[in-house]
């Protein structure tokens, strides 16, 4: 499965950014989505992550109630809607999937990452 991560850009705080990710593979249904950002000089994090077929999702914490992530298999893309960011949002953005169940969204083992869109929050 090959992603492509986009959307990302430069944004004030209390502003909003979407960001996709885009599959080639129409098996995309099957594969559940994540997404993980990685700030200068930090460690990457996961961010917020949906089941094949959305049954489920989860949230980092530091992204509850502002971050909503949302997936249209007809297009075989997953979204990011990011609202209310924040300067510390700021970070490289990457998208990845594999075959994870709810439980594991946020620990699990990704094989198939994009190439990361970068999202800058100025304050």
């Amino acid at each position: 499965v090959q992603l492509q991560a986009s959307g990302g850009g430069l944004v004030q705080a209390g502003g909003s950014l979407r960001l996709s990710c885009a599959a080639s593979e129409r098996t995309f249904s099957d594969y559940s989505v994540a997404w993980f950002r990685q700030a200068p000089g930090k460690e990457r994090e996961f961010v917020a992550g949906i089941t094949f077929r959305a049954y489920g999702t989860d949230y980092a914490d530091s992204v509850k109630g502002r971050f909503t992530i949302s997936r249209d298999d007809a297009k075989n893309t997953v979204y990011l809607q990011m609202n209310s960011l924040k300067p510390e949002d700021t970070a490289i953005y990457y998208c990845a999937a594999d075959r994870v169940p709810s439980a594991l969204l946020r620990d699990g083992i990704y094989d198939y990452w994009g190439q990361g869109t970068e999202v800058t929050v100025s304050s």
